[in-house]
């Protein structure tokens, strides 16, 4: 710990006393908290942070906002992309003066001038 206490006592503080982190400290920092066996806490810790600080940078480094060091004993999960869902075939288009409620197979086309008491009525009937 006192190597740390070393290390930290040489980042530069800000007029309000807090600490200025650079972003390699950071992303090496997230890294550590990716090494096999420690904790976010436990790092946070180590470098005297509030848990939330090194969780709010662990997202930074998600969104691609920090780049990671390869840390020895570092740990990733592999990544599976699945192909994407077909689309749905586009709807026929209708005649403006006509609204279509559809549920699955089902189609009630209404005038548009249905009020929406009735409208509301037919779709909490095909819900059920």
């Amino acid at each position: 710990m006192v190597a740390t206490s070393e290390f930290l006592a040489r980042e530069p503080r800000r007029a309000d006393g807090k600490r200025t982190w650079p972003p390699e400290l950071k992303a090496r920092i997230v890294a550590e908290t990716l090494i096999e066996g420690e904790t976010v806490n436990a790092v946070a810790k180590r470098y005297e942070l509030i848990p939330s600080t090194v969780s709010d940078w662990r997202r930074m480094a998600r969104q691609g906002k920090l780049v990671l060091p390869n840390l020895e004993g570092m740990d990733f999960v592999p990544v599976e992309i699945e192909a994407s869902a077909p689309l749905a075939q586009p709807l026929a288009v209708t005649s403006s003066n006509t609204i279509d409620v559809i549920k699955g197979d089902v189609t009630v086309r209404l005038d548009a001038a249905t009020p929406a008491a009735r409208l509301a009525e037919i779709a909490r009937a095909l819900a059920t």
